[in-house]
């Protein structure tokens, strides 16, 4: 029977809306000319709760999970969709996860809590990362996460905390560092640094080699309490063709056959990350490259299931349990932030449109020149007449889209970015003192607050100022005042 449909499934039927423009399947121009996530339009939202604003749509989340659910439950046998929480890592978000039956994919402490603490499955959960501390570890043991090594000392760090934990049955993988040949003269989005594909794979600080990886797999198979079951890859948003990822899918089955020959462990289940694109007519994502050539859901489910099974069979390998820890792919579209025009700066050679959305709330515009898509929310069929570049109102460039053809703008219009339910509002930071903005969940014509907007007190809350300075500061301010 198919893994996945022995876990929780959620078939309930979704509302699909009708909009005279569709941007995703719940976000679009509705008929009085603003656009509207599903049921409820954004400049109300807008009015309501203040700008900026997050808005996450629920249905098209489960829409996207579903569909990339099916994609590769129809190529293959045994499947785990292990959502990538750190792209949305609201409780919120996790709880929608949950009830489709979605696993997830965690870094660090605060991650794994926050997973856990909103109900995320154990059994179909990892942790990820190259430094864990102790306290992270002793939380997967805990509650039986499958924790993927990634570092040669980790193996006697786990092993140490499960004995004092008096831990029997902790659950492992290892994370490999593929070598990706045919990828040395594919170029994407730099990702990891400048270079090829194969480069920025090999430069970053994840994986362990062959010869590591058959020595923990070694190492494991003596110690007691320990149960090796998975490999783990993940290669990146570095591009958005299927192909790719059939590559990085192949060597991983070239790798597990190695592992059996040098070993004579065969691992149950190959995990192979994240990277998964979606594509928009116009472009999305880095400098814009994800347009409708991007490969599907569908597309990379083929591509990637037909080289593990030609592999498996060239290898006499019986198909492991395919993972996968989509993140952005489900998320990213499911989302828009708002955000208000204010001074409007028009000078021979350019415009400058100022609105109170930043780069610190959208911060993967200074990574990899990342494009979000921008309508005005407030008049939506507007034909683009003018171009201006678009900023927000940090002490520095802070370019939200430039060269931009958009309507004629006024202050107080509204502009929407789509695609940025994924890695915005967790990634974003606080430049010049910024309160994070609310983010609202939107189910048809239900909007709720899923993140409470940030205010000064929350900002200062973390600052400490010693007591020597504050006795300095008043004894300045004391002579100061005796003069007059």
């Amino acid at each position: 029977m198919n893994a996945a449909k022995r876990s929780v499934r959620n078939d309930e039927p979704l509302a699909y809306p009708k909009f005279k423009t569709h941007f995703s399947e719940f976000i679009g121009i509705g008929a009085n000319g603003h656009l509207w996530v599903d049921g409820v339009d954004t400049v109300e939202l807008a009015k309501k709760f203040g700008t900026p604003l997050y808005v996450w749509s629920e249905n098209q989340l489960r829409h996207n999970f579903r569909r990339f659910r099916d994609a590769w439950e129809a190529e293959y046998p045994k499947v785990e969709v292990l959502f990538a929480n750190k792209s949305n890592n609201g409780l919120a978000i996790r709880h929608i996860m949950n009830q489709e039956g979605a696993g997830g994919d965690a870094f660090g402490y605060n991650e794994l809590y926050f997973a856990l603490l909103a109900g995320a499955d154990p059994k179909k959960t990892v942790l990820n990362g190259s430094n864990k501390g102790d306290e992270e570890l002793e939380l997967a043991i805990a509650n039986g996460v499958c924790i993927n090594i990634d570092a040669m000392d980790e193996l006697d760090r786990i092993d140490r905390v499960a004995k004092r934990m008096g831990a029997t049955d902790v659950e492992l993988g290892i994370r490999v560092k593929l070598i990706l040949n045919p990828l040395k003269k594919r170029f994407g989005a730099a990702m990891h640094g400048d270079g090829s594909m194969q480069e920025q794979a090999l430069s970053h600080k994840w994986g362990m080699t062959i010869d590591e990886t058959c020595i923990l797999v070694k190492r494991i198979a003596k110690m007691n309490g320990l149960r090796l079951t998975e490999l783990h890859y993940h290669l990146s948003r570095m591009g958005n063709e299927a192909r790719d990822f059939a590559i990085m899918a192949r060597e991983m089955i070239e790798w597990t056959a190695k592992v059996r020959d040098r070993t004579g462990f065969t691992p149950e289940a190959i995990d192979i990350g994240g990277g998964w694109t979606f594509g928009r007519k116009g472009g999305t994502g880095p400098a814009g490259a994800d347009d409708e050539s991007a490969a599907t859901f569908e597309e990379y489910a083929k591509a990637v299931c037909r080289a593990i099974k030609e592999e498996c069979a060239k290898r006499k390998l019986t198909l492991p349990t395919l993972k996968m820890e989509p993140g952005r792919s489900l998320s990213g579209n499911m989302g828009i932030a708002l955000g208000r025009v204010g001074s409007i700066k028009r000078h021979p050679t350019k415009t400058w449109v100022n609105v109170d959305m930043s780069s610190n709330f959208l911060p993967h515009v200074n990574f990899a020149h990342w494009y979000f898509p921008i309508v005005v929310a407030n008049r939506a069929t507007a034909k683009g007449t003018d171009v201006v570049d678009v900023v927000g109102p940090l002490c520095s460039s802070d370019e939200l889209g430039v060269k931009r053809k958009l309507p004629k703008l006024n202050r107080d219009d509204l502009l929407a970015f789509l695609d940025a339910g994924g890695y915005q509002e967790s990634v974003a930071g606080r430049f010049n003192a910024q309160c994070m903005p609310a983010a609202i969940l939107v189910s048809g014509k239900n909007a709720e607050v899923v993140s409470e907007r940030e205010t000064v007190g929350d900002v200062m809350r973390r600052f400490r100022v010693p007591p020597r300075l504050l006795a300095k500061s008043q004894a300045i301010k004391s002579k100061v005042s005796s003069r007059y």
